[in-house]
């Protein structure tokens, strides 16, 4: 299956940072049947930040009133999935770098069925240039 890579977009919640605190949140996600292509999280200070990639944002925004959790406005990251081998990420990175684009942040992993999957940022400014440079749709 060839490489796909495309613009998503996210949005961020922040949480206390405190055992069970994001475990409730995803459950109410998944009781609300929010379809999730990406999930982050990090601590942030004593909270921590949540990001979501919804296959529906409409439904995201919907649970998230339901549960009182604050979301942040629109933002866009990429997500790029594919064969997985040595090496996976180096043409996206070295397009950007060779562009001067800082890529801001970058989770990836495999499934482990031959496959890949990462999110990455760029800043908001550059979000136009890098999906250009890299043919995202």
């Amino acid at each position: 299956m060839p490489d796909t890579l495309r613009k998503v977009s996210y949005f961020h919640a922040m949480i206390p940072d405190k055992p069970g605190r994001g475990a409730a949140v995803m459950r109410g996600l998944a009781e609300a049947g929010v379809n999730l292509v990406a999930f982050s999280a990090f601590p942030s200070g004593k909270k921590s930040q949540l990001d979501f990639f919804a296959a529906d944002s409409a439904a995201l925004k919907r649970a998230a009133r339901a549960m009182k959790l604050e979301l942040s406005k629109e933002k866009v990251g990429f997500l790029y999935q594919g064969d997985d081998r040595v090496g996976a990420m180096q043409r996206v990175l070295d397009a950007l770098a060779t562009a001067k684009i800082n890529v801001t942040a970058i989770d990836a992993v495999t499934s482990g069925k031959g496959r890949f999957g990462a999110i990455f940022w760029v800043k908001p400014k550059k979000v136009a240039e890098a999906a250009k440079l890299l043919k995202a749709r």
